[in-house]
């Protein structure tokens, strides 16, 4: 028995050590926290279990069968944020460069596979250089076992990545098939063709910063949701984001008692739209102001800045914000926009969490590059998504609701619960200038005429009644009790209960 507790001993000892102190150290000389201690920051103190401590590869290539390190460079388990249940993989950078095996995909897919049973999301700390070359098609085979299960896993568990160091080649496309990607600056990147392959075809020279960088990722691409200046921030944030996601879509997200009155008047919002309407206001002062306790979590800060999408509470309750932004495009919908937020309904809508919609909406983007870029296609992603989506939906309209992006974000006629507008609201086809235009061609050769029109179209069309007329806004509301009259409209929509037809999966424009 004694031989057996020393050999027991001997190998979690082995498996803890990884690939030895002077890997260790190499880690931390680039400011990297290893597999282990990035599992420690991240869940409660003492609650993390560890599966497969003692794992090895099955390879025998290459001198590979004398080189076997327990654990095989994945630390795989569960535990608890805040108490709740969560399961976490975490490669280590250390063992063979992270990179995955059979031995090590199979460990991934086990906790993915036991996190679906029980309804409980997956953390992935991604720091990997790619697949095992000395392993070939096995390790490929590896990487497509976790891609099934992600897809397996989309809209049932949330997902959430986090890049800590290299992720290339077939490797990013797990990542990219979850909720959620946070990166490091400065020590992670994301590609699926280095920097020397990209030279080596195109004649391009780029950095791997510049190329896959996380700031790349959150400005340019949109891959990564957000980054961060260290390991310690990122896993923090990530502690941060859990607390507003349900543990998977069999339940609803967790409600955290505020003392923040749900009857609480902001009087300075009666004054936040400027009374020019080609003014911009930064619409987030509104978020802030109206969310409880001024708590906002923001996703995609960086990257399409002309909508807002993120999380916030409100009487307690979880809730998805979408907002467009004045202060940037004048808030036109565009074809980045629209697929970050389409994408950030469908989560809300896969996992219970109602959303909230602030519209300040100009219309589309116009011009060729957005023409060719497919803007006709993209923004119907958006309208789908608000579409398909049965959760409570609350749009408040502040200023401009034109064209047919007054129908895509949340409109009543896209089933939208609770739909209400300030007074200065304006909802028509287009601006008044714009509309004179086209319904009195005739009159554009006297100007004195045409103001005339225009002001005739702003008394009649720029405002909020022809709508509230026909019922497609529930209420003209003070912008002062915005707070008061969302969260009453979330209590009425607790229970609400909306079904989509059968069909196997609808087709969105992809």
């Amino acid at each position: 028995m004694q031989d057996i507790l020393e050999q027991l001993e001997r190998k979690r000892a082995a498996a803890r050590l990884g690939g030895g102190p002077k890997r260790i150290e190499a880690q931390h000389g680039k400011g990297k926290l290893t597999a282990r201690e990035r599992i420690e920051a991240l869940l409660d103190e003492g609650s993390f279990e560890e599966w497969d401590m003692f794992v090895e590869h099955r390879c025998t290539d290459f001198g590979m069968a004398d080189n076997k390190i327990p654990g095989d460079g994945v630390v795989t388990g569960y535990g608890t944020i805040n108490g709740r249940l969560v399961f976490v993989f975490s490669q280590d950078f250390t063992v063979f460069g992270g990179a995955l095996s059979e031995a090590h995909a199979e460990k991934i897919c086990k906790i993915m596979d036991q996190a679906m049973k029980v309804g409980a999301p997956v953390i992935g700390l991604n720091d990997s250089g790619g697949a095992r070359i000395q392993e070939g098609v096995a390790s490929l085979g590896g990487y497509a076992e976790v891609f099934q299960r992600n897809v397996l896993a989309s809209g049932v568990i949330p997902q959430i990545s986090v890049i800590m160091g290299p992720c290339a080649g077939g490797a990013v496309y797990s990542p990219a098939m979850t909720d959620f990607i946070f990166m490091v600056k400065d020590t992670s990147y994301m590609f699926v063709t280095g920097p020397e392959v990209v030279k080596t075809v195109t004649h391009e020279e780029v950095t791997a910063e510049e190329l896959g960088g996380a700031v790349t990722h959150t400005t340019k691409s949109g891959v990564a949701d957000r980054a961060f200046d260290n390991d310690v921030e990122a896993l923090l944030m990530v502690r941060r984001l859990f607390n507003y996601l349900p543990l998977s879509n069999r339940e609803k997200p967790p409600v955290r008692r505020t003392g923040d009155p749900i009857d609480r008047c902001e009087l300075s919002l009666d004054t936040l739209v400027p009374d020019n309407p080609n003014k911009p206001y930064d619409m987030k002062e509104l978020i802030l102001k109206t969310v409880d306790d001024g708590d906002f979590f923001e996703i995609q800060p960086e990257y399409a800045q002309n909508i807002i999408v993120g999380f916030a509470r409100m009487d307690g309750q979880t809730v998805g914000i979408v907002a467009n932004q004045p202060l940037v495009l004048a808030g036109c919908l565009d074809i980045k926009s629209s697929i970050k937020a389409a994408r950030f309904v469908r989560f809300c809508d896969a996992f219970h969490i109602p959303v909230i919609t602030f519209v300040d909406v100009p219309g589309f983007l116009p011009g060729t590059a957005q023409e060719y870029g497919g803007i006709i296609k993209h923004g119907a992603k958006l309208l789908y998504a608000y579409a398909e989506a049965t959760v409570p939906k609350i749009t408040v309209i502040t200023r401009k609701a034109y064209g047919g992006a007054y129908d895509v974000m949340a409109s009543k006629h896209l089933r939208g619960d609770v739909n209400l507008a300030w007074p200065n609201a304006e909802i028509a086809v287009m601006g008044a200038k714009g509309a004179v235009e086209i319904i009195f061609r005739e009159d554009k050769k006297d100007p004195a005429k045409l103001a005339e029109r225009e002001a005739e179209y702003k008394r009649r069309f720029a405002n909020p009644f022809v709508a509230a007329e026909r019922g497609y806004i529930d209420d003209v509301i003070l912008p002062h009790e915005t707070r008061k009259r969302i969260c009453r409209s979330l209590a009425i929509l607790k229970d609400k209960k909306l079904d989509n037809p059968w069909r196997k999966h609808g087709n969105i424009p992809l």
